[in-house]
């Protein structure tokens, strides 16, 4: 049984639309790089592009971004085609989205070039960070994923969709530490979508799927892995910050929070935490603390043990302290109050001197770059800018996508709610208001809209409606 007919035959001309669009997106990547060739590089970004170049593990990020910037470094030295090659993931994934309808619109090539002149692509795409890595990576995931639902039945013609959501998947898990979001609604889309087949056969593909998926992420992450490092301990430094940025972050907004489990093993950390830990915190970033010449020196050195039983003690006895501290922190990470202090835009080169030195990269603004934070400025305090706006797009189209529940459309609601689960998961993990957190939902929002210009389902939604109105 199948969602949809037999794959159609290789058409010879089609419809201009069709090629409109995707002449559109392949330009706006030519014009992404153009524009921003050889990439924004930020402290962390130099870090990963020294640890790829030299396999020497200097962070505690995942370590599948140094990695595959080394790989790229060797071919063309900088990080030029690195940008190239993950711009041309979306690029790929969005124009490949005019197969999975019958008929398109002129409509979705006129927000297809509005999407690709937005900042979030003509700048964002140019930074060299995970985030925007990972949000490439999880929505060529979910578009593949898609073209798999649409031929589903005919086993050769999902064979290589499926292999390039998984693998698009597992390196998206990879990329950043909460991608599982993405992998479990991408198991359950695949589950769905096998539904036809029988219950069993939707459960054992979601499961399967799942389990592959995160067979081949460790699999990746081993290999990216470099020699002398550990992923463990990775992680555990990870969640030290998480855990620090709580204990403080309760106490400021319950100053009569008792900590008696670090008080017990370091009387002294306690005092200082009381004191220095209420100067320099703030909702909006954790960075605040290394303000504090005494504030690391006393944290770092508590036995983990210690600071995870205190951080399990504030959440699970002193509740209200803490989700008013986590409310305060994913307030500044989802509306932005003042945008200006969550990095909306990046430009240049910045980093350790001498890793640039090492790396032959000059620091420093050049005038071209200037002129593309200037323009990302034009759009700050406007829906182009506004998470918030983005999070209803993205819900308004997985809830229209309903309407006509095909194959394609269910995954792309997949996409819609894992971008937005996604989100949701700063609400436990945010440490920090960048922008870029956040861009994932940006950039699906927008990959939705396309895909739903394409081919708008505006007769399953006039039957809906004349549905809801004889029911009321």
């Amino acid at each position: 049984m199948s969602n949809s007919p037999d794959p159609a035959p290789i058409r010879m001309s089609e419809p201009l639309e069709q090629r409109a669009f995707r002449w559109v997106l392949f330009a706006g990547l030519l014009i992404m790089v153009a524009a921003n060739a050889p990439g924004h590089l930020s402290f962390d970004s130099v870090v990963q592009l020294f640890e790829g170049r030299h396999g020497v593990r200097q962070t505690w990020a995942p370590p599948l971004q140094s990695w595959l910037m080394g790989i790229f470094d060797e071919i063309v030295p900088g990080t030029g085609l690195y940008i190239a090659a993950i711009g041309l993931v979306l690029t790929a994934a969005l124009a490949s989205m005019v197969r999975l309808r019958d008929r398109s619109s002129w409509a979705a090539v006129i927000l297809a070039g509005a999407m690709v002149l937005s900042p979030m692509v003509l700048v964002w795409q140019g930074v060299v960070w995970k985030d925007i890595a990972y949000a490439n990576l999880a929505i060529g995931a979910f578009v593949c994923l898609a073209h798999a639902a649409h031929h589903w039945g005919h086993r050769r013609a999902t064979l290589l969709p499926l292999a390039g959501a998984l693998i698009l998947f597992a390196c998206a898990a990879q990329m950043r530490q909460n991608g599982l979001v993405a992998v479990l609604v991408g198991a359950l889309a695949l589950g769905w979508t096998a539904r036809v087949e029988g219950w069993r056969k939707a459960l054992g593909w979601g499961a399967g799927g799942l389990i592959a998926v995160m067979v081949l992420s460790s699999l990746i992450g081993i290999i990216a892995q470099p020699k002398g490092s550990s992923s463990g301990e990775d992680s555990r430094k990870g969640l030290r910050v998480v855990q620090h940025y709580d204990i403080v972050g309760a106490l400021a907004h319950d100053p009569d929070l008792d900590l008696a489990i670090i008080g017990k093993a370091s009387p002294r950390a306690l005092e200082v935490i009381r004191t220095e830990g209420l100067r320099v915190y703030s909702p909006d970033r954790v960075d605040y603390f290394a303000q504090s010449k005494t504030l690391g020196k006393v944290l770092w050195p508590l036995p983990d043990k210690v600071v995870s039983a205190q951080w399990r003690d504030v959440i699970l006895h002193h509740p209200g302290a803490y989700l008013a501290h986590r409310f305060d922190v994913f307030r500044w990470v989802f509306a932005q109050p003042e945008i200006e202090l969550c990095l909306p835009v990046f430009v240049g080169v910045s980093g350790r001197e001498d890793m640039l030195k090492d790396l032959k990269i000059p620091a420093g603004v050049e005038p071209q770059d200037q002129v593309l934070a200037n323009y990302a400025t034009w759009f700050y305090y406007t829906p182009v800018y506004s998470h918030l706006a983005y999070a209803l797009v993205a819900l308004l189209v997985g809830l229209t996508l309903l309407a006509r529940r095909d194959g394609p459309d269910m995954v792309m609601v997949g996409l819609m709610a894992s971008s937005l689960g996604f989100s949701a998961s700063f609400f436990i993990i945010s440490v920090a208001c960048d922008y870029r957190y956040l861009y994932v939902q940006d950039l699906t929002a927008m990959a939705g809209v396309l895909y739903l210009a394409l081919d708008p389902p505006v007769a399953q939604i006039r039957a809906l409606i004349a549905r809801l109105r004889q029911g009321g």
